[in-house]
């Protein structure tokens, strides 16, 4: 409402935010390719969901168990952009939580942290993702955010707490021990999660 108690009109949606999420998204596999990742699993075979984190088929098709540490991401780039830019349009949010994501991919898949991956995780035998993989992470990312949006802080909280334990049970790895071993590898961690792979012990 204005001074004289008439309806102000709604600001036209931009485009501009949108076009900027779809490039970053080109970018990030043009970007991919470059560092010599596949478009999709060698094997050839289309599946969009792969649930072994031990087969070489993971982060090689559209989406796996990872693709939820990455709605995770989600949720937190939601709370973080709605806390540095309360007054911001939520596509421009989107769209940065978007940069934020489709850089890690990128930085994710050279050399330097595939090798690191392979040498502290339990992902020893770790090759980089697909660009398919890449972008469904980044789509994951994205459902994440719009979730946060449509249940709000406490809930976000609250789904973003159940993800991690239940990750935790069923591929004892979650986005924390993820974090924790890229950054700080524990041993005895490691240890833990490479008893979970099938034959082990």
């Amino acid at each position: 409402m204005d001074e004289h108690g008439l309806s102000r009109p709604a600001r036209p949606l931009s485009p501009w935010p949108w076009l900027a999420s779809l490039g970053l998204v080109v970018l990030t596999v043009v970007l991919l390719k470059i560092e010599g990742r596949v478009w999709w699993c060698e094997c050839r075979a289309v599946r969009p969901w792969v649930s072994d984190v031990w087969s070489n088929h993971c982060s090689q098709h559209l989406l796996d168990p990872y693709s939820i540490t990455h709605i995770s991401h989600g949720l937190i780039f939601f709370g973080v952009m709605a806390l540095l830019w309360p007054r911001s349009r939520m596509a421009w949010r989107l769209a940065a939580a978007i940069a934020i994501t489709a850089s890690w991919e990128v930085l994710e898949n050279s050399p330097w942290v595939i090798d690191r991956y392979r040498e502290t995780t339990m992902s020893q035998d770790y090759l980089g993702d697909s660009a398919v993989n890449a972008t469904g992470d980044i789509l994951s990312c994205v459902a994440g955010f719009y979730i946060a949006r449509a249940v709000g802080l406490l809930w976000s909280v609250g789904i973003f707490v159940a993800t991690e334990v239940g990750l935790l049970f069923v591929m004892r790895d979650n986005l924390t021990l993820n974090v924790v071993m890229l950054l700080y590898p524990v041993e005895a961690i490691k240890t833990w999660q490479s008893a979970g792979q099938p034959g082990a012990g």
